[in-house]
């Protein structure tokens, strides 16, 4: 995702910093309560959004509960079906941008918590998949997104929503968080979504 809307964009604010921190507390409430063994539960946000969100959401969890839980994250640039480097049939130009992953815990027999900013197709999240079980074999993966935008292509299902925020295929949704941006909000975009953020 780009790092800011763009100036020639047109740009609804949907969610502002409050909202956000209400929609994190509410899905950090509902994490403590499905959960009868948080002690068994890791958190893993996707690159680049998901990873401070799962930073909140493990301060959260542990405010409310006592519970630390263990955080991690995850790229999935290399499992993505739309990243073409092996054969060269990307275009020039639009090389992905790999960023660093940090499961430093065993995930065998835990309930994986995957945390993104925003849930479009679901090929990121099975990309995710993808990627964590190469560190072995959780007892449960689940999701947890700030938003769910609807136009699913694949059977995915969040088990932990922010917001649902209903778009259209001409627009997209652009999240902006402190810890890369500067700032929080959420921001409906007049523009197609780009491949590369499904």
């Amino acid at each position: 995702m780009t790092t800011h809307v763009p100036a020639d964009a047109t740009a609804r604010l949907l969610l502002d910093g409050e909202a956000i921190a209400k929609a994190l507390s509410r899905i950090a409430h509902e994490v403590i309560e499905r959960t009868d063994e948080l002690e068994n539960v890791a958190l893993v946000g996707i690159q680049s959004r998901g990873a401070p969100l799962a930073s909140r959401l493990r301060r959260l969890v542990q405010e409310r509960s006592g519970h630390v839980l263990p955080v991690g994250a995850l790229d999935i640039t290399f499992h993505r079906d739309d990243v073409h480097v092996r054969d060269g049939g990307r275009v020039p130009g639009r090389q992905p941008v790999v960023r660093s992953t940090s499961i430093s815990f065993p995930i065998e027999g835990m309930i994986v918590i995957l945390v993104d900013d925003v849930l479009y197709t679901g090929r990121t999240i099975r990309a995710a998949i993808d990627a964590l079980l190469e560190f072995g074999r959780p007892a449960r993966v689940q999701l947890a997104v700030l938003v769910d935008r609807g136009h699913r292509e694949l059977p995915i299902r969040p088990d932990y929503v922010g917001k649902n925020l209903p778009t259209g295929r001409d627009e997209r949704i652009q999240v902006e968080l402190v810890e890369i941006d500067e700032r929080d909000g959420v921001f409906l975009i007049g523009e197609p979504e780009d491949a590369d953020d499904a």
